[in-house]
């Protein structure tokens, strides 16, 4: 299993509509990629960030397809502008000691694939986390 986490923090001056409805086009897309088990979005509380999110895949293929479905690039087009700080994680009990070298190369092709979606994540204020593209990786 890989558990994927985000947890993000939004620019000053975006509204509650904005919140909501980014929230809720999270969720529809959640409900679109077949591969997410079962997911979570909110709050996030306790910590630094506003929001977060947890997906649950079963495995590395299922990752790469959900990185990679229309609905999830929909949701990063729209709202990774809202976006100041955001973090990227990946928790497995996957006994593969290539697994994180195998998750960041999903990403790159990922953004290689998609270079609106590299810029969008290259020009947030702040990123760290699974293969952050451009000068704010970490």
């Amino acid at each position: 299993m890989i558990y994927h986490g985000i947890r993000f923090s939004l620019k000053l001056g975006v509204g509650e509509e904005e919140v909501v409805a980014g929230l809720a086009a999270m969720r529809a897309a959640s409900l679109a990629i077949p591969t997410i088990r079962s997911f979570v979005i909110g709050r996030d509380i306790g910590g630094e960030y506003d929001y977060g999110a947890v997906s649950v895949i079963d495995d590395l293929a299922g990752y790469e397809e959900m990185m990679n479905h229309p609905s999830h690039l929909e949701v990063d087009r729209l709202g990774l502008p809202l976006i100041d700080r955001f973090a990227s994680f990946d928790i497995t009990d996957d006994p593969d000691p290539d697994l994180g070298a195998k998750i960041a190369e999903v990403h790159r092709r990922r953004y290689a694939g998609n270079p609106d979606v590299a810029d969008l994540v290259s020009d947030l204020g702040e990123y760290s986390g699974s293969a952050a593209p451009g000068p704010h990786a970490s």
